[in-house]
């Protein structure tokens, strides 16, 4: 089919997964489609999260500058008042890549009220997590260890600071930094209970990670090894903090970007106004929602389509959302995977050899398609076009050449049958996955641009996922006419940019594939 045209000058970009679906490989193909048309995109918006949502585009891996870095002629790069942004990380990401010739500042607007985080929150998120572990005798959590939450705790408890801040004098911003460091470390004593040990443990444990994943930057001399060590800002005795040189670091760094904050808000009115296109680069995905997904495995922040308003600061209008997601499922921490596949499976242990999290490092776990999870995300969330990634990933190699299965609904112990995500997290984690079986491939798809030269056997899988995903988001009732069904737009099968299918069958003609 050809390329319908976008509903709105605003496109969401989402997940529609657990995260690490690809979205920011979607952001540079969207730019290309929109080049030379009366629309390009002018603007890409990080909106909610913060160096906890890696993603990878052009192949830059990225955690809080949007991917809208890779877009050269995308003149704006914002980040939104729902992010919560280290000021010291900002520099760490900027700096490497102007060196490599990516304009960052020139294009870079941070929003007056995006939320300032910084090492007590980071100090806050390892003392929950060690609490969880030796207080409660709990599973790790598998938290970042970049301060999201504990920073978006200051925001609800009406304790942020924010970048405006960094636009007053210095002795208002020491202040609130104080502030927050005293109710920090009375948490991690006295709260979470952490020990003397630990707690000195946790500046050595920053500064470990932070170097291995700014090793570039050293490497290349953008950065001192030392500019990562984090026991500096340790106190003289436990549970105190190097109070002077927190403040000052913090507020050379926030500084430095003064004429990078401003107003997001106006900004993206007067690109909409101009008929240009602005695009929304959210953080995790539908399933991580603070609110619609399952704690504690959720992140902090609202993750689809309506924050992409709250963080914009602009009204409520007509938005075009792309939900993305792959071929297969992925997730990391302690999550409830009713799709996992076993480590022993052929499949599954050539899947984890690509599957690591972009921020983390961390090995995800691999599991067959939801269909149940995105139909639901569908339902309740909605999106009109569709970008699934890594495709190929699937093909027969090796070991690997089985059927491939696809989850189309949830069954309890007595054979009850849930056509959607129960809600309650005690009933969800009593279910088994009733899946439909697919024939596989052998032949390499990563060299195909065309969905008519994709094998049959792919074609028909591809139809399925897209056919069950509509079957459970229309469930009980009547499909939506031909012309309002989601479309999958764009088909990865590869890694890299020039990988993508744009030609797949319009949904109706699609899923009679599946037939």
């Amino acid at each position: 089919m050809s390329l319908l045209p976008f509903s709105s000058q605003l496109i969401a970009d989402v997940g529609i997964s657990l995260g690490d679906e690809g979205k920011g490989r979607l952001i540079p193909e969207v730019a290309d489609e929109l080049r030379g048309t009366a629309a390009p995109v002018s603007v890409v918006l990080k909106v909610n999260g913060g160096a906890n949502s890696g993603h990878t585009a052009g192949g830059i891996k990225l955690n809080l500058l949007p991917a809208g870095v890779v877009v050269r002629d995308a003149a704006h790069l914002c980040i939104g008042s729902g992010v919560v942004a280290d000021p010291r990380k900002i520099w760490w990401e900027t700096k490497p890549l102007e060196l490599k010739g990516h304009a960052i500042l020139s294009r870079l607007l941070i929003d007056e009220r995006t939320l300032v985080s910084d090492l007590t929150h980071r100090l806050l998120d390892l003392a929950w997590e060690d609490y969880r572990v030796n207080i409660l005798a709990e599973e790790p959590r598998g938290s970042t260890g970049r301060g999201i939450t504990p920073a978006y705790l200051d925001e609800v408890g009406q304790q942020q600071i924010t970048y405006s801040d960094f636009l007053a004098g210095p002795n208002y911003f020491a202040r609130k930094l104080a502030q927050r460091a005293d109710r920090a470390c009375l948490t991690i004593q006295h709260v979470c209970r952490v020990s003397e040990t630990t707690w000195a443990s946790f500046f050595d444990k920053l500064t470990t990670a932070e170097v291995r994943a700014n090793a570039e930057a050293i490497e290349l001399g953008v950065f001192a090894k030392d500019e990562f060590d984090f026991t500096r800002f340790r106190g003289a005795k436990p549970f105190t903090l190097n109070l002077e040189a927190l403040t000052a670091t913090y507020w050379a760094a926030g500084t430095a970007l003064a004429k990078n904050i401003g107003e997001v808000r106006e900004l993206i009115l007067r690109e909409v106004a101009a008929g240009r296109t602005i695009i929304g680069e959210f953080g995790q995905a539908y399933w991580l929602d603070k609110r619609h997904g399952f704690s504690p495995n959720v992140t902090a922040s609202h993750t689809y389509t309506p924050e992409f308003f709250e963080s914009a600061g602009i009204p409520v209008q007509r938005i075009h959302t792309f939900g993305v997601a792959k071929a297969y499922d992925t997730k990391v921490g302690t999550h409830t995977f009713l799709t996992q596949m076993d480590d022993a499976h052929p499949l599954a242990a050539k899947l984890k050899q690509i599957e690591f999290g972009t921020s983390t490092g961390r090995q995800r776990m691999v599991g067959w398609f939801d269909a149940v999870e995105k139909g639901d995300a569908l339902r309740y969330g909605g999106f009109q076009d569709v970008m699934i990634n890594k495709s190929d990933a699937l093909t027969h190699s090796g070991a690997w050449q089985g059927e491939l299965l696809i989850c189309v609904a949830y069954e309890d112990a007595q054979g009850k049958r849930f056509n959607h995500v129960p809600r309650n997290e005690a009933v969800r984690k009593t279910l088994r996955p009733v899946y439909t079986k697919h024939a596989g491939w052998s032949e390499d798809i990563s060299l195909v641009r065309k969905f008519a030269e994709l094998p049959r056997n792919a074609q028909r899988y591809i139809a399925a996922m897209v056919r069950a995903t509509l079957d459970v988001a229309y469930a009980g009732g009547q499909w939506p006419a031909a012309d309002q069904l989601p479309n999958l737009r764009y088909l990865g099968v590869g890694p890299e940019p020039s990988q993508i299918i744009k030609d797949v069958p319009a949904t109706a003609d699609l899923v009679k594939l599946a037939l």
